[in-house]
């Protein structure tokens, strides 16, 4: 059985009215990198960690697709190699 851990880094910048987090994968040599946003309506009240879950959930979601689709071209040229 192979066990490893996979380290995934978020960083999250915000200020009174916008939050970006950027995630960072490095998964045997490739580099995925994704940002998520999100801006809370000035008339809302600030509550700091609705944003940073709507932009870390965006940035995750990017991050998913680029993995997915880097899975999908590893199958593509694995079955056409074989």
């Amino acid at each position: 059985m192979l066990e490893r851990d996979i380290t995934l880094s978020i960083h999250v910048a915000e200020d009174d009215t916008d939050t970006v987090a950027t995630t960072i994968l490095d998964l045997r040599g490739d580099h995925f990198e994704a940002t998520g946003r999100a801006r809370r309506n000035p008339a809302d009240p600030p509550t700091p960690i609705i944003g940073e879950e709507l932009a870390i959930a965006r940035a995750l979601a990017g991050l998913h697709d680029q993995i997915m689709e880097s899975a999908r071209d590893k199958i593509e040229r694995f079955l056409t190699t074989t």
